[in-house]
């Protein structure tokens, strides 16, 4: 019997994700970690930068490899044939398109709650939101911020000139200087300043690629949690679930419920034969799964050795009720003499005590990959290490790579809704002042007609210029990107809101992220109708120009 979409969406909900070590656990409020789930093209990372990551020179920017562990401070940006998404610990997931780049700017947590704000420095993205209980999550882009209301589903835009979102699913809030609009979903929200900055509230545009594959992901993750969760769930923990299904088998493992082995592994295989090690000032050595499955095998749960298939992965810690921890590994280093290796974590080990699957064998670290055969362990005076030093694999890095570009890109509103489009460095599509619209330079402009009105009494131009660039969903190949527009608007300096509630922010109140950031310390949350305040991060929002 096929289930339906949102039964099969409510299976993910909402973790406390915190680390293991003492440093981490006494800043739990920003250790939050969350998933690069899919990569497609060109994708980079940036993690640190000062304000803005689209203007910031200094800023050092990496090739983004799938399975990153991404946390607050980090700026992820895709490039002209690229497309990435992210998955957060209750299920939530966010979607670039082509040449969009955004920010963590706060990963945190409230009491267990997941406070996620993030923002839109330029191009297009999806977010949809699956809240737990309690959880905040905002996206601010260049004109205005979208708070999500429960199970939501919206896209946010963001250009030169102006922002769009349009509501696919669910409500949002759209906040803009002190005023706040709900919206539901068909229904969309645009500022144009070159339009005079007034919003214009009408229907959602029809679908294009971008929006129908985001579609088919939610679908497709969607059903494989659903199947997995026959086998394993967790009430805490979502991300990676829908893995398990895709790539790999449960079995039946005794004395342990059930286990998990990808596709054509069997007797022999070692758990850590795909993927790199990657350094994070914060946690330390991460070990980044290069197979899709990557993700929850690597860093929550445990290994058992079964007799009749290897080694078997148990989501062990994943239960109902308790903490999750994120481990950079599920291993235990080991060391003796000139050896240092990795013994697989055992569901019941304790935090440094020798690893009860040492008997199985260690696999030794040679230069910057572990040994794919495990050398016996038994009988060696193997001593645990809490982690090997930063340059026993210092020859492992990201690839560094060229900043993302600014793309130059307009908004256009009509009857059938606003649509982005993308303009090269010789585009004839100009502003026409007195239509307050974009129009195509080489033709003679066409009087207006008397604006329509939209149920608010927002003024939309009735309809687009027929020579104007394609829109969404056009089959048209879209211009090249070309330099920012030296005749784009400045742009709003807009603080990401912060959650209205009156618990305190439980924060240590200094920087974790060294992405230019600062953590908003002790105290109550300030309204989130007050969106053009000063940010606890120091981050100030918004496309185009500053």
């Amino acid at each position: 019997m096929k289930l339906s979409f949102t039964v099969l969406l409510s299976l993910t909900l909402a973790t406390l994700c915190v680390v293991s070590s003492p440093q981490a656990k006494a800043d739990a409020s920003h250790a939050r970690i969350v998933r690069l789930s899919l990569v497609q093209g060109e994708v980079r990372v940036a993690r640190e930068f000062h304000k803005d990551a689209l203007t910031d020179s200094n800023a050092t920017w990496e090739v983004a490899p799938l399975n990153l562990p991404i946390r607050q401070g980090y700026a992820l940006a895709t490039d002209n044939n690229g497309r990435a998404e992210v998955e957060f610990e209750n299920g939530a997931m966010a979607f670039l398109s082509a040449n969009t780049l955004i920010e963590f700017y706060d990963l945190s947590l409230d009491e267990g709650a997941h406070i996620t704000r993030l923002i839109l420095r330029q191009g297009s993205a999806i977010f949809y939101v699956h809240p737990g209980n309690d959880d905040f999550f905002s996206v601010t882009g260049g004109d205005f911020s979208v708070e999500a209301k429960g199970r939501t589903t919206f896209r946010l835009d963001n250009f030169d000139d102006g922002s769009t979102v349009n509501v696919e699913q669910g409500h949002i809030a759209v906040l803009r200087n002190k005023d706040t609009k709900s919206l539901e979903k068909g229904q969309s929200y645009s500022i144009n300043i070159n339009g005079g900055g007034s919003p214009i509230i009408g229907r959602t545009s029809d679908n294009d690629d971008f929006d129908k594959w985001v579609s088919g992901r939610i679908d497709n993750v969607a059903t494989a949690t659903a199947y997995s969760s026959q086998y394993v769930s967790s009430s805490n923990y979502a991300a990676g679930y829908g893995d398990l299904y895709n790539y790999g088998s449960f079995f039946n493992v005794p004395g342990y419920g059930y286990g998990w082995q990808p596709f054509g592994m069997g007797f022999g295989w070692s758990p850590f034969a795909f993927g790199n090690w990657n350094y994070d000032s914060f946690f330390g050595w991460n070990f980044i799964g290069s197979a899709p499955w990557g993700w929850l095998p690597y860093h929550y749960g445990g290994w058992v050795l079964s007799p009749a298939y290897g080694w078997v992965w148990v989501p062990s810690g994943l239960g109902f009720g308790g903490p999750v921890y994120y481990r950079p590994v599920t291993a235990v280093w080991v060391h003796s003499g000139t050896t240092t290796g990795l013994v697989p974590l055992h569901p019941v080990d304790t935090h440094g005590k020798t690893p009860l699957n040492l008997a199985q064998g260690v696999y030794a670290l040679r230069g910057n990959a572990v040994a794919t055969t495990a050398t016996p362990g038994a009988g060696e005076n193997w001593s645990v290490l809490k982690h090997p030093s930063r340059e026993q694999l210092s020859a492992t890095a990201l690839a560094t790579t060229t900043p993302p570009t600014r793309v130059s890109r307009t908004v256009l509103s009509g009857n059938s809704g606003s649509r982005p489009v993308t303009l090269s460095r010789d585009s004839s599509i100009v502003y026409d002042a007195g239509q307050h619209r974009f129009v195509n330079g080489k033709e003679t402009a066409k009087p207006l007609p008397e604006a329509a009105k939209t149920e608010t009494g927002t003024s939309v131009a009735a309809r687009e210029s027929t020579a104007a660039a394609p829109a969404r969903g056009s089959s048209r190949a879209p211009s090249a990107p070309g330099a920012s527009r030296s005749t784009a608007p400045a742009r709003p300096n807009i603080a990401p809101p912060r959650p209205s509630t009156s618990a305190s922010f439980h924060s240590s109140g200094g920087s974790t992220s060294g992405g230019g950031q600062s953590s908003s310390g002790s105290g109550s949350f300030a309204s989130a109708s007050h969106s053009s305040s000063s940010s606890s991060g120091g981050h100030a929002s918004g496309g185009g120009h500053h």
